[in-house]
């Protein structure tokens, strides 16, 4: 389960793409000391969002949990940010 009651997502990877389970969802950048503004995102009636941050590209697989995302460690958990 996760800490989140809105997904967190962030991108240390450097992929170009996250698919994540939902559409609304926050963006960190990377995770904690070197995150972005913490910015609240929805991709309304798009199947897609890039983040006016860091210019990850977001998206929507139904087939994931809401705090789920494909790479699996661009997931945040609140424990991670602490």
């Amino acid at each position: 389960m996760s800490d989140h009651v809105v997904p967190h997502f962030h991108n240390d990877p450097g992929v170009p793409v996250i698919e994540i389970g939902t559409k609304e969802f926050m963006c960190v950048g990377s995770t904690p000391p070197y995150d972005h503004p913490h910015v609240f995102l929805d991709m309304g009636d798009a199947n897609e969002i890039i983040c006016p941050y860091c210019s990850t590209l977001y998206r929507l697989d139904r087939k994931l949990d809401a705090h789920a995302a494909r790479p699996a460690e661009c997931a945040l958990a609140l424990s991670a940010a602490a």
